[in-house]
């Protein structure tokens, strides 16, 4: 082959490569694609198991919460990080590692075989610690480590306010805005490490001597105070109640009006205008016949109700939609993209 065509040759493998890596920066970028985030996607003293495995039929890409408590079933055991809700439910919980970890195996290896990084990351998996001891934050951030191959990281600069560019992984993992959680997984990280998971911003704490003024001040305040500082290089994503959107939340939803999509509208553009990814949580509509272990507290009454609220989060772009009703919600977002 002539020196030209080589170099020419070369070029288009260049040109190729940046397509490719600038698909994956737009895939990543905040408001770019609305996931199904999967609430408690794990069992519940015995029931549910099949949680992970329905999530994960719904298609990827999709975000999958699981949380987690440091637990030791006997004396003469090792403390593990197990998956479950409550902290009187921990006796039989799985393991993070065996329940979550192994089961995405396959499609982590396949999506390093495959190498479509515009897809990627594939999943988000969103740790809720319910506990923050150190030696169970110490745990995660090792049981990440034997996972970096599948993560999307960035280094660990000297200034935080830097965003570095994320190298992407087809997993990425989320935890929250505790301050023991950012001095483990950003703090502690020497300079240039790979940070492996990215934080919560923290919530603005919300005036009020009684629970019911902290509430109506909370839907009165506006989307820059609810959301003051920009991203930084580990908090990257805002996670917000219902109930900043509607006041009290979903049980006390009335009619969803054009005012409330302004709202919602002015917080995922005042996030994504920040740099952070936005979350909801949790957006549920059901009968009590068709509860399977869901929330009273996160319920709109009907899954009408509910889907009022999923097309209006689609269409805001908000990057996870939590929600209990899994298949449910795939289905409103695939006939969104059809209309």
């Amino acid at each position: 082959m002539a020196i030209s065509a080589v170099v020419l040759s070369m070029g288009h493998v260049a040109i190729a490569q940046r397509g490719a890596e600038q698909l994956v920066r737009d895939a990543l970028a905040p408001g770019s694609r609305v996931l199904l985030d999967a609430h408690n996607a794990y069992p519940e003293r015995g029931q549910w198991a099949d949680r992970i495995e329905r999530a994960i039929a719904t298609g990827v890409p999709i975000a999958i919460e699981q949380d987690l408590y440091w637990y030791r079933p006997r004396s003469s055991d090792p403390y593990v990080s197990v998956v479950a809700h409550d902290d009187d439910a921990l006796e039989g919980a799985p393991p993070l590692d065996a329940y979550f970890f192994a089961r995405v195996r396959p499609i982590m290896e396949q999506a390093l075989r495959d190498n479509r990084r515009e897809q990627w990351p594939l999943v988000v998996l969103n740790l809720d610690f319910k506990d923050n001891f150190p030696a169970h934050l110490d745990a995660v951030w090792a049981l990440l480590g034997q996972y970096e191959a599948w993560l999307t990281t960035a280094p660990k600069n000297a200034s935080a306010g830097v965003q570095e560019r994320l190298r992407v992984g087809p997993l990425l993992v989320l935890c929250g805005s505790d301050t023991a959680q950012r001095r483990r997984f950003h703090d502690d990280v020497p300079i240039g490490a790979s940070l492996r998971a990215f934080g919560a911003a923290t919530p603005v704490p919300i005036a009020g001597l009684t629970k019911p003024q902290r509430v109506r001040r909370a839907v009165r305040m506006s989307a820059t105070k609810h959301i003051p500082r920009p991203a930084d290089n580990f908090a990257r994503w805002v996670n917000f109640p219902w109930n900043v959107i509607e006041e009290g939340g979903q049980p006390k939803a009335g009619a969803w009006t054009s005012r409330d999509a302004e709202r919602l509208l002015a917080f995922t553009a005042r996030a994504h205008a920040s740099r952070y990814w936005i979350r909801f949580y949790t957006l549920d509509g059901f009968a009590e016949s068709d509860n399977l272990g869901y929330s009273s507290g996160y319920n709109f009454g009907t899954i009408d109700a509910a889907r009022l609220r999923w097309r209006a989060a689609i269409a805001a772009a908000v990057d996870f939609v939590a929600t209990d009703q899994y298949e449910d919600f795939a289905t409103e977002r695939q006939a969104e993209r059809l209309r």
